[in-house]
């Protein structure tokens, strides 16, 4: 690490200044194996060792000095523990941190607060605080999940959302040539309409000239019906 290691509410010993490369390679190897390794309860290691092993030692280079900083071993009195729930909430404070919600700055500090705890139960009950340690294992495992399916979550959110937008614009695109099509066949059965108007007032003029033509002949032999009639009749009595 190239920067100062930022103010935690765990409490460490004072950092020790390394300036050879081979005591920067033999710690960085022996806190890296501490960090992975936790050692066995049966091989009764000491508070140190394990305490190295939960909360492993911080590592930063300043100024070309390489610095390493262990976590404190000191015991922590009922005062340190009412000092740690007074900075928690100064911090808490000091950094803007929500009070509900999700809020990084209040989960980071929180955190922090919970190794200072098994920090101090690890000095008093090693057994207690490795116990501890997996209780923040997990949760951290479990935070990671719900992190990991908020994420995938908003990503299956947006491809749907984009797969909307792209239907939204096939659907408009659709709308509008059925729209099209529906103004074109309104255009075809209006002229249908007047199409069959002029039918029928044909029709019905025709009609109308083929019925007054039937009543003519109708009215013409009628009359020549009557004229033989009296024609017939004057001839009559001549032939008697």
């Amino acid at each position: 690490m190239s920067r100062y290691p930022r103010e935690s509410l765990v409490q460490y010993e004072p950092e020790t200044a390394i300036h050879k490369n081979s005591d920067i390679a033999r710690i960085s190897s022996l806190g890296n194996k501490k960090k992975h390794q936790l050692p066995p309860l049966e091989s009764k290691p000491s508070t140190d060792d394990i305490l190295n092993a939960i909360l492993p030692p911080r590592e930063w280079d300043h100024e070309g000095t390489h610095y390493i900083q262990y976590v404190s071993h000191n015991p922590a009195s009922r005062e340190d523990v009412a000092n740690l729930q007074k900075t928690l909430d100064e911090k808490l404070l000091a950094r803007q941190a929500r009070d509900s919600g999700i809020c990084p700055i209040r989960e980071e500090l929180h955190s922090q607060c919970f190794d200072e705890i098994i920090r101090q139960v690890t000095i008093d009950c090693p057994e207690r605080g490795i116990l501890l340690l997996r209780v923040r294992d997990e949760l951290k495992m479990t935070i990671a999940a719900y992190q990991t399916l908020y994420q995938s979550s908003v990503t299956f959110g947006m491809r749907k959302q984009l797969q909307s937008e792209q239907g939204k614009a096939d659907t408009e695109l659709k709308i509008s040539e059925l729209e099209k099509k529906k103004a074109k066949l309104e255009e075809r059965r209006v002229e249908l309409l007047n199409k069959k108007e002029a039918i029928e007032k044909r029709n019905k003029e025709r009609r109308d000239i083929e019925e007054q033509k039937r009543k003519q002949e109708i009215e013409f032999l009628k009359y020549q019906s009557q004229h033989l009639e009296q024609f017939l009749k004057s001839v009559t009595p001549d032939l008697k």
